[in-house]
Protein backbone atom coordinates (compact mmCIF):
# COMPACT_ATOMS: atom_id res chain seq x y z
CA UNK A 1 0.00 0.00 0.00
CA UNK A 2 2.70 2.11 0.58
CA UNK A 3 4.76 1.18 -2.87
CA UNK A 4 1.76 2.40 -4.90
CA UNK A 5 1.31 5.68 -2.58
CA UNK A 6 5.20 6.20 -3.17
CA UNK A 7 4.27 5.80 -7.00
CA UNK A 8 1.30 8.00 -7.13
CA UNK A 9 3.22 10.65 -5.47
CA UNK A 10 6.08 10.06 -7.55
CA UNK A 11 3.80 10.56 -10.96
CA UNK A 12 2.47 14.24 -9.51
CA UNK A 13 4.21 17.31 -10.51
CA UNK A 14 6.18 19.01 -8.54
CA UNK A 15 3.80 21.91 -8.28
CA UNK A 16 0.84 19.74 -8.62
CA UNK A 17 -2.88 21.26 -7.31
CA UNK A 18 -5.17 20.25 -4.42
CA UNK A 19 -6.83 17.92 -6.56
CA UNK A 20 -3.57 15.64 -6.70
CA UNK A 21 -3.17 16.26 -3.69
CA UNK A 22 -7.26 15.10 -2.59
CA UNK A 23 -6.35 11.71 -4.57
CA UNK A 24 -3.09 11.07 -2.30
CA UNK A 25 -5.17 11.66 0.57
CA UNK A 26 -8.11 9.49 -0.42
CA UNK A 27 -5.53 6.88 -1.62
CA UNK A 28 -3.93 7.67 2.00
CA UNK A 29 -7.47 6.52 3.39
CA UNK A 30 -8.75 4.18 1.79
CA UNK A 31 -5.11 2.33 2.48
CA UNK A 32 -6.01 2.96 5.94
CA UNK A 33 -9.34 1.67 5.55
CA UNK A 34 -8.44 -1.29 3.87
CA UNK A 35 -6.22 -2.01 6.73
CA UNK A 36 -8.55 -1.52 8.78
CA UNK A 37 -10.59 -3.46 7.16
CA UNK A 38 -7.91 -6.41 7.35
CA UNK A 39 -7.30 -5.35 10.85
CA UNK A 40 -11.08 -5.92 11.33
CA UNK A 41 -11.03 -8.91 9.11
CA UNK A 42 -8.31 -10.41 11.54
CA UNK A 43 -9.53 -9.50 14.38
CA UNK A 44 -12.77 -11.27 13.73
CA UNK A 45 -11.06 -14.00 12.12
CA UNK A 46 -8.77 -14.16 15.33
CA UNK A 47 -12.78 -13.78 17.77
CA UNK A 48 -13.78 -16.44 15.53
CA UNK A 49 -11.52 -18.45 15.87
CA UNK A 50 -10.78 -17.77 19.73
CA UNK A 51 -15.11 -18.06 19.61
CA UNK A 52 -14.70 -21.59 17.97
CA UNK A 53 -11.91 -22.45 20.69
CA UNK A 54 -14.00 -20.91 23.47
CA UNK A 55 -16.90 -22.68 22.15
CA UNK A 56 -15.71 -25.57 21.90
CA UNK A 57 -14.09 -25.38 25.43
CA UNK A 58 -17.30 -24.19 26.38
CA UNK A 59 -18.94 -27.81 25.00
CA UNK A 60 -16.12 -29.65 26.48
CA UNK A 61 -16.50 -28.29 29.42
CA UNK A 62 -20.37 -28.44 29.19
CA UNK A 63 -20.04 -32.05 28.24
CA UNK A 64 -17.48 -32.84 31.65
CA UNK A 65 -20.18 -30.55 33.53
CA UNK A 66 -23.03 -33.01 32.41
CA UNK A 67 -20.98 -35.60 32.81
CA UNK A 68 -20.04 -34.34 35.53
CA UNK A 69 -23.50 -34.22 36.67
CA UNK A 70 -24.49 -37.68 35.40
CA UNK A 71 -21.69 -38.68 37.98
CA UNK A 72 -23.56 -36.22 40.92
CA UNK A 73 -26.66 -37.41 40.16
CA UNK A 74 -24.99 -41.46 40.14
CA UNK A 75 -23.09 -40.57 43.10
CA UNK A 76 -26.76 -39.09 44.54
CA UNK A 77 -28.26 -42.22 44.11
CA UNK A 78 -25.42 -44.27 45.35
CA UNK A 79 -25.77 -41.68 47.70
CA UNK A 80 -29.48 -42.54 48.50
CA UNK A 81 -29.68 -46.04 48.11
CA UNK A 82 -26.24 -46.11 50.54
CA UNK A 83 -28.88 -44.06 53.00
CA UNK A 84 -31.25 -46.66 52.08
CA UNK A 85 -29.02 -49.52 53.10
CA UNK A 86 -27.87 -47.28 55.97
CA UNK A 87 -30.97 -46.90 57.21
CA UNK A 88 -31.91 -50.84 56.67
CA UNK A 89 -28.46 -51.64 58.60
CA UNK A 90 -29.75 -49.13 61.41
CA UNK A 91 -32.99 -50.98 61.64
CA UNK A 92 -31.34 -54.16 61.24
CA UNK A 93 -28.92 -53.20 63.79
CA UNK A 94 -31.86 -51.44 65.98
CA UNK A 95 -33.53 -54.94 65.98
CA UNK A 96 -30.43 -56.94 66.53
CA UNK A 97 -29.82 -54.72 69.97
CA UNK A 98 -33.36 -55.73 70.44
CA UNK A 99 -32.51 -58.85 70.40
CA UNK A 100 -29.16 -58.76 72.57
CA UNK A 101 -31.29 -56.58 74.99
CA UNK A 102 -33.86 -59.63 74.87
CA UNK A 103 -31.07 -62.09 75.20
CA UNK A 104 -29.71 -60.53 77.90
CA UNK A 105 -32.54 -60.27 79.58
CA UNK A 106 -32.92 -63.82 79.01
CA UNK A 107 -29.76 -64.61 80.56
CA UNK A 108 -30.20 -63.10 83.55
CA UNK A 109 -33.28 -65.08 83.69
CA UNK A 110 -31.55 -68.24 82.92
CA UNK A 111 -29.15 -67.02 85.73
CA UNK A 112 -31.51 -66.91 87.72
CA UNK A 113 -32.99 -70.02 87.66
CA UNK A 114 -29.89 -71.49 87.52
CA UNK A 115 -29.28 -70.18 90.68
CA UNK A 116 -32.32 -71.24 91.95
CA UNK A 117 -31.60 -74.68 90.52
CA UNK A 118 -28.52 -74.67 92.28
CA UNK A 119 -30.14 -74.23 95.56
CA UNK A 120 -33.21 -76.51 94.82
CA UNK A 121 -29.94 -79.07 93.63
CA UNK A 122 -28.45 -78.29 97.31
CA UNK A 123 -31.28 -78.97 99.25
CA UNK A 124 -32.28 -82.06 97.34
CA UNK A 125 -29.00 -83.08 97.68
CA UNK A 126 -29.53 -82.86 101.29
CA UNK A 127 -32.40 -84.59 101.32
CA UNK A 128 -30.90 -87.26 99.58
CA UNK A 129 -28.16 -87.74 101.86
CA UNK A 130 -30.83 -87.86 105.01
CA UNK A 131 -32.76 -90.43 102.40
CA UNK A 132 -29.78 -92.00 101.96
CA UNK A 133 -29.44 -92.51 105.56
CA UNK A 134 -32.69 -93.44 106.53
CA UNK A 135 -32.50 -96.20 103.90
CA UNK A 136 -29.09 -97.04 105.03
CA UNK A 137 -31.11 -97.34 108.65
CA UNK A 138 -34.06 -99.02 106.83
CA UNK A 139 -32.04 -101.47 105.48
CA UNK A 140 -30.03 -102.13 108.78
CA UNK A 141 -33.66 -102.80 109.79
CA UNK A 142 -34.85 -104.53 106.77
CA UNK A 143 -31.87 -107.07 107.22
CA UNK A 144 -32.77 -107.78 110.13
CA UNK A 145 -35.84 -108.68 109.79
CA UNK A 146 -35.27 -110.50 106.66
CA UNK A 147 -33.11 -112.47 108.92
CA UNK A 148 -36.47 -112.84 111.45
CA UNK A 149 -38.43 -113.70 108.31
CA UNK A 150 -36.32 -116.57 106.85
CA UNK A 151 -36.33 -118.00 110.68
CA UNK A 152 -40.14 -117.84 110.77
CA UNK A 153 -39.52 -119.30 106.36
CA UNK A 154 -37.71 -122.38 108.13
CA UNK A 155 -40.27 -123.13 110.80
CA UNK A 156 -43.45 -122.41 108.12
CA UNK A 157 -40.80 -125.00 105.88
CA UNK A 158 -40.80 -127.18 109.21
CA UNK A 159 -44.37 -127.33 109.49
CA UNK A 160 -45.18 -128.35 106.53
CA UNK A 161 -42.61 -131.03 106.13
CA UNK A 162 -43.62 -131.92 109.83
CA UNK A 163 -47.32 -132.60 108.32
CA UNK A 164 -46.02 -134.45 105.41
CA UNK A 165 -44.16 -136.39 107.83
CA UNK A 166 -47.06 -136.76 110.45
CA UNK A 167 -49.33 -138.34 107.71
CA UNK A 168 -46.86 -140.84 106.40
CA UNK A 169 -46.19 -142.35 109.87
CA UNK A 170 -49.82 -142.18 110.23
CA UNK A 171 -50.28 -144.38 107.18
CA UNK A 172 -47.75 -146.49 108.01
CA UNK A 173 -48.61 -146.71 111.52
CA UNK A 174 -52.42 -147.69 110.68
CA UNK A 175 -51.15 -149.98 107.58
CA UNK A 176 -49.08 -152.04 110.60
CA UNK A 177 -51.61 -152.31 112.87
CA UNK A 178 -54.32 -153.58 110.07
CA UNK A 179 -56.68 -151.17 110.99
CA UNK A 180 -59.08 -150.11 108.10
CA UNK A 181 -58.79 -146.24 108.13
CA UNK A 182 -58.49 -143.86 105.55
CA UNK A 183 -55.76 -141.21 105.89
CA UNK A 184 -56.15 -138.23 103.92
CA UNK A 185 -52.52 -137.06 101.73
CA UNK A 186 -53.35 -133.64 102.21
CA UNK A 187 -54.49 -132.79 105.42
CA UNK A 188 -53.86 -136.11 107.39
CA UNK A 189 -57.80 -135.83 108.26
CA UNK A 190 -58.71 -139.69 109.31
CA UNK A 191 -62.44 -141.45 108.58
CA UNK A 192 -63.08 -144.70 110.68
CA UNK A 193 -65.42 -147.23 109.44
CA UNK A 194 -69.05 -145.88 109.83
CA UNK A 195 -70.58 -148.63 109.90
CA UNK A 196 -69.70 -149.94 113.19
CA UNK A 197 -70.25 -147.17 115.02
CA UNK A 198 -73.80 -145.87 115.38
CA UNK A 199 -77.00 -146.83 114.63
CA UNK A 200 -79.72 -145.36 112.74
CA UNK A 201 -80.32 -142.05 114.81
CA UNK A 202 -78.29 -143.11 117.78
CA UNK A 203 -74.94 -141.91 119.61
CA UNK A 204 -74.48 -145.05 121.20
CA UNK A 205 -71.31 -146.45 120.04
CA UNK A 206 -71.93 -150.06 119.21
CA UNK A 207 -69.35 -152.35 120.87
CA UNK A 208 -67.78 -153.22 117.03
CA UNK A 209 -67.20 -149.25 117.41
CA UNK A 210 -65.45 -149.35 120.70
CA UNK A 211 -63.42 -152.11 119.72
CA UNK A 212 -61.92 -150.25 117.03
CA UNK A 213 -61.33 -146.96 118.96
CA UNK A 214 -59.07 -149.48 121.66
CA UNK A 215 -57.20 -150.26 118.36
CA UNK A 216 -57.01 -147.33 116.70
CA UNK A 217 -56.06 -144.64 119.55
CA UNK A 218 -53.30 -146.16 120.85
CA UNK A 219 -51.87 -146.17 116.98
CA UNK A 220 -53.49 -142.76 116.71
CA UNK A 221 -51.80 -140.67 119.65
CA UNK A 222 -48.81 -142.87 118.74
CA UNK A 223 -48.00 -141.12 116.26
CA UNK A 224 -48.92 -137.42 117.31
CA UNK A 225 -47.61 -137.41 120.62
CA UNK A 226 -44.24 -138.55 119.39
CA UNK A 227 -41.42 -136.11 120.87
CA UNK A 228 -40.66 -134.71 117.15
CA UNK A 229 -44.26 -134.44 116.59
CA UNK A 230 -45.41 -133.14 120.02
CA UNK A 231 -44.70 -129.04 120.28
CA UNK A 232 -46.02 -128.87 116.49
CA UNK A 233 -49.85 -130.59 117.25
CA UNK A 234 -52.14 -127.99 118.36
CA UNK A 235 -55.57 -129.96 118.36
CA UNK A 236 -56.92 -133.06 117.80
CA UNK A 237 -60.92 -132.83 116.41
CA UNK A 238 -63.50 -135.45 116.79
CA UNK A 239 -66.31 -134.33 114.28
CA UNK A 240 -69.45 -136.13 114.14
CA UNK A 241 -71.47 -136.86 111.21
CA UNK A 242 -75.20 -137.63 110.26
CA UNK A 243 -77.05 -138.89 107.33
CA UNK A 244 -79.80 -136.25 106.22
CA UNK A 245 -82.73 -137.70 107.40
CA UNK A 246 -84.54 -135.32 110.03
CA UNK A 247 -83.68 -131.68 110.63
CA UNK A 248 -80.55 -129.70 110.47
CA UNK A 249 -80.55 -128.78 114.31
CA UNK A 250 -81.81 -132.23 115.77
CA UNK A 251 -78.96 -133.86 113.54
CA UNK A 252 -76.82 -131.38 114.86
CA UNK A 253 -77.50 -132.21 118.38
CA UNK A 254 -77.00 -135.75 117.15
CA UNK A 255 -73.93 -135.55 115.87
CA UNK A 256 -72.82 -133.43 118.59
CA UNK A 257 -73.81 -135.97 120.51
CA UNK A 258 -72.10 -139.22 118.64
CA UNK A 259 -68.60 -136.88 118.75
CA UNK A 260 -68.99 -136.51 122.78
CA UNK A 261 -69.67 -140.27 123.21
CA UNK A 262 -66.29 -141.18 121.09
CA UNK A 263 -64.21 -138.13 122.72
CA UNK A 264 -65.47 -139.99 126.59
CA UNK A 265 -64.93 -143.22 125.80
CA UNK A 266 -60.97 -142.41 124.09
CA UNK A 267 -60.47 -140.48 127.93
CA UNK A 268 -61.58 -143.69 129.12
CA UNK A 269 -59.63 -146.49 127.85
CA UNK A 270 -56.48 -143.92 128.07
CA UNK A 271 -53.21 -144.30 129.98
CA UNK A 272 -54.36 -141.80 132.98
CA UNK A 273 -50.58 -140.53 132.25
CA UNK A 274 -51.76 -139.71 128.60
CA UNK A 275 -55.09 -138.24 129.78
CA UNK A 276 -53.81 -134.24 130.74
CA UNK A 277 -52.49 -133.92 127.12
CA UNK A 278 -55.19 -135.97 125.36
CA UNK A 279 -57.46 -133.29 126.68
CA UNK A 280 -55.40 -130.13 126.67
CA UNK A 281 -55.61 -131.46 122.42
CA UNK A 282 -59.27 -132.42 122.28
CA UNK A 283 -62.36 -130.84 120.66
CA UNK A 284 -65.63 -132.56 120.01
CA UNK A 285 -67.77 -131.16 117.69
CA UNK A 286 -70.56 -132.03 115.50
CA UNK A 287 -71.28 -130.92 111.94
CA UNK A 288 -75.16 -132.07 111.57
CA UNK A 289 -75.18 -133.51 107.84
CA UNK A 290 -73.03 -130.17 106.17
CA UNK A 291 -70.64 -132.99 104.88
CA UNK A 292 -72.53 -135.67 103.44
CA UNK A 293 -71.22 -138.53 101.74
CA UNK A 294 -72.52 -139.04 98.22
CA UNK A 295 -72.67 -142.41 95.71
CA UNK A 296 -71.04 -142.20 92.53
CA UNK A 297 -74.45 -141.70 90.79
CA UNK A 298 -75.35 -138.27 93.40
CA UNK A 299 -77.51 -140.16 96.26
CA UNK A 300 -76.77 -139.47 99.54
CA UNK A 301 -74.64 -142.28 101.28
CA UNK A 302 -76.51 -142.45 104.57
CA UNK A 303 -74.15 -145.46 106.03
CA UNK A 304 -71.20 -143.53 104.87
CA UNK A 305 -72.23 -140.32 106.17
CA UNK A 306 -72.98 -141.39 109.75
CA UNK A 307 -69.21 -141.48 110.65
CA UNK A 308 -66.69 -140.23 113.17
CA UNK A 309 -63.18 -138.57 111.59
CA UNK A 310 -60.69 -137.68 113.81
CA UNK A 311 -58.60 -134.67 112.71
CA UNK A 312 -55.57 -132.85 114.18
CA UNK A 313 -54.26 -129.38 113.69
CA UNK A 314 -50.73 -127.95 113.62
CA UNK A 315 -50.47 -124.81 115.70
CA UNK A 316 -50.85 -122.87 112.11
CA UNK A 317 -52.84 -120.01 114.54
CA UNK A 318 -49.94 -119.46 117.18
CA UNK A 319 -47.83 -118.98 114.02
CA UNK A 320 -49.74 -116.79 111.68
CA UNK A 321 -50.37 -114.62 114.61
CA UNK A 322 -46.45 -114.57 115.14
CA UNK A 323 -46.33 -113.78 111.29
CA UNK A 324 -48.81 -111.07 111.22
CA UNK A 325 -46.94 -108.91 114.10
CA UNK A 326 -43.60 -109.27 112.46
CA UNK A 327 -45.43 -107.92 109.22
CA UNK A 328 -47.27 -105.29 111.11
CA UNK A 329 -43.93 -104.08 112.33
CA UNK A 330 -42.32 -104.05 108.62
CA UNK A 331 -45.38 -101.64 107.59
Amino acid sequence: MSSITRRRRGRAPRGGDSGAHWISYSDMMASLLMVFVLAVVYSVYQYYSMLEIKTQQLNEQQAELERATITLVQREEELEAANVTLMGKQEELAAIQIQLDQQENDLHAAQSALKTKEEEQALLQLQLAEQADRLAAMQTVLEAQKAEMLTYQQRIDDMIGVRTKIIQDLSKALTRANLAAKVDTTTGDIVLESTVFFESNSSTIKEEGKQLLSRFLPVYLGVLMRKEYADYVGEIIIEGHTDDQGTYMANLKLSQNRALSVAEYCISILNRNLVPSFQDLLTAKGRSFSDLIYNKDGTVNRDASRRVEFKFRLKDAEMIEEMNRILSEMN
